[in-house]
């Protein structure tokens, strides 16, 4: 080939690489997000695969170029065919290497197995080839072969990444899992001084459901290796796991002051902490994490959630607002920053933020409450025309947008109005239980039980474990009528299905009442006031405290009831009706 031509092909291939960066690796061998691009060519051009163009044959080389001009015109999945191609014909490390990234990149698993296969006979050290061919091993299943290249990789003196299947266990069928534990336990006879292997059986066995184990798999191995660090993780994890919440986070605090730099260590103290409502640690710590480690964004939220739980309410603003402007996070700072406005009763800068929110788990609960602050503002018929719009320009979440529409009008007592939104809705999806469930409420407020019953009974037809629409087919019932029994059955299957619910509690206790079954009416009344604070269920143990002769007791229940809600029609009602006096 002359001089001129092999130039040619040098440049082409480039062009196209430089193009086409993302298949130089797979997810795992990309740059840190938080970290800054150095934008170092010469780095990047280091860690590619030399290839010496002038070694091939004319054929491999005409199927290399041709892979880089159908890569420059975005027809990756011709590129990968010649380049798997060149790489078997020329049997080329640095060729199967580059063809192999660019399998990675496209997620080609078939194309992968051959590859490493072929690079195996090639060169049958290689740990990037046995790595290949053990997650190839695992997405098939073949458990044993996935260990096998596994434990070269170890006896080659890499990292055999036993952790990672461990961790990826849980999402295999428990035979499988156990499967594994037993190839794990046969290669800990093979290597029983490896401490990877070990912490990985211990993560195995948390993942299988036996933390007591896995913390006594551990011990021994923390003996030994008291600064092995995923050990010590994993440890605090476990004894929070077996009930051992104090222990568990006096290790953590310790083990985060012995190892500041372990962030998975610092973060998992922090969310403990969290869980235990200890905040003010919680923020500590979070704090701590963030001066520790200010490019990760993910620290940066936690420390303004805790502080917002703190009523810290500048500091909270403040993390937020630069989780915006690095570009972040910028869905949940834009919902928290609204948050934060509309408890401060600023309605405009509220709905401003909550318009920002442009995806995610908070779109809906942005745009809902977005909503509900024009209507309040007046602007109602202004959020139903931003809500139908919205609608028309995204038919993949038409019904989410149906259903927000009618929850604005039912907040904001347009029943007729809502009611010809919901009848809308459901001739145009008839199957959806969230927006039927909407109209069955929304018919008993107006009086119209039976076409409620309707609905719920539709509901429970097409889905018998549904807890909630059985609760409110029993309460209905119980409410409406004296079908006290049926109404019990409804109930007590809803209680089957979730027993701890205090909605449920509250209707379980309610109709035992209106059969005369007052102690242990007041028994699931009182558990249902006790897991969630109600006016309604107030009424309802006010009412049953009153009959007992406990009427002191029913005052301050009502009480209580007020101070939540003191505009609540069943409680005000309850309260004249067995009080005969005006409700404060």
């Amino acid at each position: 080939m002359q001089k001129s031509a092999l130039l040619l092909v040098t440049c082409l291939f480039g062009l196209s690489l430089s193009g086409c960066a993302f298949l130089q690796g797979d997810q795992e061998q990309q740059p840190d997000s938080s970290q800054e691009d150095t934008g170092n060519t010469e780095a990047q051009a280091e860690q590619e695969p030399e290839i010496r163009y002038a070694d091939f044959e004319p054929e491999e080389l005409y199927l290399l170029l041709s892979g880089e001009v159908a890569a420059q015109r975005g027809r990756f999945d011709v590129t990968l065919v010649n380049y798997m191609k060149a790489a078997q014909l020329s049997r080329d490390k640095a060729v199967i290497e580059r063809t192999m990234r660019i399998a990675q990149s496209l997620n080609a698993d078939n194309a992968q197995k051959k590859l490493a296969t072929l690079w195996l006979d090639v060169d049958p050290d290689n740990m990037q080839a046995h790595r290949v061919s053990a997650i190839q091993a695992v997405k098939e299943n073949d458990l044993e072969t996935a260990l096998g290249h596994m434990e070269r990789i170890m006896d080659l003196g890499g990292d055999a990444d036993f952790d990672s299947l461990a961790a990826m266990a849980g999402n295999l069928p428990p035979e499988q899992q156990q499967e594994l534990l037993r190839l794990y336990r046969q290669m800990e006879e093979r290597h029983p001084d490896d401490p990877e292997l070990q912490y990985s059986i211990a993560l195995l066995l948390k993942v299988t459901g036996e933390p007591e184990q896995a913390l006594d798999e551990l011990a021994p191995l923390l003996d030994r290796e008291p600064d092995f660090q995923p050990a010590l993780v994993l440890k605090g994890d476990l004894l929070y796991q077996t009930g051992e919440k104090r222990q568990a986070l006096d290790h953590l605090l310790s083990n985060t002051r012995r190892f500041p730099d372990n962030r998975q260590m610092g973060t998992l103290y922090g969310r403990m902490l969290i869980g235990e409502g200890e905040l003010q640690a919680a923020q500590d710590e979070f704090s701590r994490l963030v001066r520790r480690f200010p490019d990760v964004p993910g620290l940066r939220l936690s420390h303004a959630l805790v502080a917002l739980e703190n009523d810290q309410t500048d500091l909270a603003r403040e993390e937020l607002t630069r989780l915006i402007e690095q570009g972040h996070h910028t869905d949940e700072a834009h919902y928290y920053l609204g948050r934060i406005a509309d408890e401060q009763s600023d309605a405009e800068q509220a709905i401003g933020y909550y318009n920002n929110v442009e995806k995610g788990n908070y779109y809906f609960p942005a745009l809902a409450r977005a909503s509900e602050l024009m209507a309040e503002q007046g602007e109602l018929d202004e959020a139903l025309t931003a809500i139908r719009e919205l609608r028309d320009n995204n038919p993949d979440q038409e019904e989410n947008f149906h259903l927000l529409e009618i929850n604005l009008l039912l907040d904001q007592e347009v029943n007729e109005q809502a009611l010809e939104a919901a009848n809308s809705a459901l001739e145009d999806y008839p199957d959806n239980v969230r927006i039927r469930y909407a109209r069955a409420m929304l018919l008993d407020s107006m009086d119209q039980s039976d076409q409620a019953e309707a609905d719920l009974r539709r509901i429970i037809d097409e889905q018998p474990e549904n807890a909630v629409a059985l609760n409110a087919l029993g309460y209905i019932i119980t409410t409406r009528s004296d079908r006290y029994d049926e109404a019990r059955d409804y109930i007590e299957r809803a209680l089957e299905i979730d027993p701890e619910n205090p909605a449920i509690l509250d209707s379980m206790g309610w109709v035992l009442y209106q059969q005369g079954e007052i102690e242990e009416a007041l028994e699931y009344l009182s558990r249902a006031w006790e897991a969630y604070a109600d006016p309604e269920v107030a009424a309802h143990l006010g009412e049953v405290l009153w009959q007992t002769g406990e009427r002191e007791q029913a005052r301050m229940i009502w009480e209580e009831g007020f101070e939540l809600d003191s505009d609540h029609p069943i409680l005000i009602e309850t309260v004249e009706r067995l009080t005969g006096e005006q409700s404060p």
